[in-house]
């Protein structure tokens, strides 16, 4: 990873001399969900639980900067955005068979760097994004006897359609997976368990582009 984004900054720091550059602003929303590979049952010697994951996809909201590098048709966008996103459990407790929602919310910071064709006013693009966790979730399970570990760092992509409107405005759709899981792992008295959660999104902005 860290090879990954120094040729990245390299890249950036010799392409404003080759290319035309634009920068904006842009924000939006995205519909969350996450795959998870089974039911997990987390033990301890005060209690246990069974962990599935809850139906449905959530909303996040998304929202930074961007610079556009152009060369011809072709042009590189690296992002900084903030991001939100939510996962929902159920969580039963294998001695009381009581089933409750838990839903936690994580806010990262997303750095995808595009690689794009434009059609006229039409791009498609692709590339890598790298994430990065703020915020420390509530703890899934609330109890002295477990605790949560969360990766601070992962590295997804994303892909879609764009298209710029009035040389200005632009409007993105894309679908953003993840490469590595989150290993959101819940630790007790006997041992850990590895949740494996693998979150994924559909991602609509609109943007201001400044610039020509």
């Amino acid at each position: 990873m860290k090879k990954l984004l120094l040729s990245v900054l390299a890249l950036l720091i010799v392409l404003p001399a080759i290319s035309q550059v634009n920068f904006g602003i842009k924000a939006g929303l995205s519909t969350t969900s996450f795959s998870m590979n089974d039911i997990k049952s987390i033990p301890s010697t005060s209690a246990s639980y069974t962990v599935e994951k809850a139906k449905g996809a959530n909303y996040g909201f998304h929202g930074g900067i961007f610079f556009r590098f152009t060369i011809s048709k072709f042009y590189l966008q690296p992002e900084v955005l903030l991001s939100t996103r939510k996962n929902e459990y159920n969580l039963t407790n294998d001695t009381t068979h009581i089933t409750i929602g838990v839903k936690q919310n994580f806010t990262k910071l997303d750095v995808p760097i595009m690689l794009g064709v434009k059609f006229g006013p039409l791009r498609i693009n692709a590339g890598p994004s790298f994430n990065f966790l703020i915020n420390s979730p509530d703890e899934l399970i609330k109890d002295t006897n477990y605790d949560a570990i969360y990766a601070t760092r992962s590295v997804g992509y994303q892909a879609g359609i764009g298209l710029d409107v009035l040389k200005k405005l632009t409007v993105d759709v894309r679908f953003e997976g993840s490469l590595k899981k989150y290993q959101n792992t819940i630790e007790s008295t006997l041992g850990s368990v590895s949740l494996d959660d693998r979150p994924f999104a559909l991602l609509v902005s609109v943007g201001y582009k400044f610039g020509k």
